[in-house]
């Protein structure tokens, strides 16, 4: 039985990995993806660990008295200009600023900026 030859030799993996100057994983403190699994398995583990992903458009501060007498229709404003970059929450911590956009009849955020809250 013969092996199948390796697709990309494992140097050329290692360099790849390397060269790898992804800001998202600079931001967050962690190391780019490796191609060692046994430095990679640390991370495997949270991959299907749910979050609360949040957009904000923008906020406002309404009494209750006036919020119960809207009605469909009326109009709510906001603490946002049109154009000015939502705010992207995960579990209720600001992480990233975006711009709406529209993908396939669905909104969606295109992150333009990370949010680094230094603690």
């Amino acid at each position: 039985m013969s092996e199948s030859p390796d697709p990309v030799p494992s140097q050329e993996v290692s360099a790849m990995v390397e060269s790898d100057t992804s800001p998202a994983f600079e931001e967050f403190g962690l190391d780019a993806p490796s191609a060692d699994p046994v430095r990679a398995a640390p991370l495997t583990a949270v991959n299907e660990v749910p979050v609360r992903v949040q957009a904000v458009l923008g906020r406002a501060r309404v009494p209750v008295g006036e919020l119960i007498r809207m009605k469909s229709g009326m109009v709510l404003e906001l603490d946002r200009r049109v154009g000015e970059p939502v705010d992207v929450y995960v579990n209720n911590r600001l992480v990233a600023r975006g711009e709406v956009m529209l993908v396939d009849h669905a909104l969606g955020v295109t992150l333009t900026e990370i949010v680094r809250q230094d603690s």
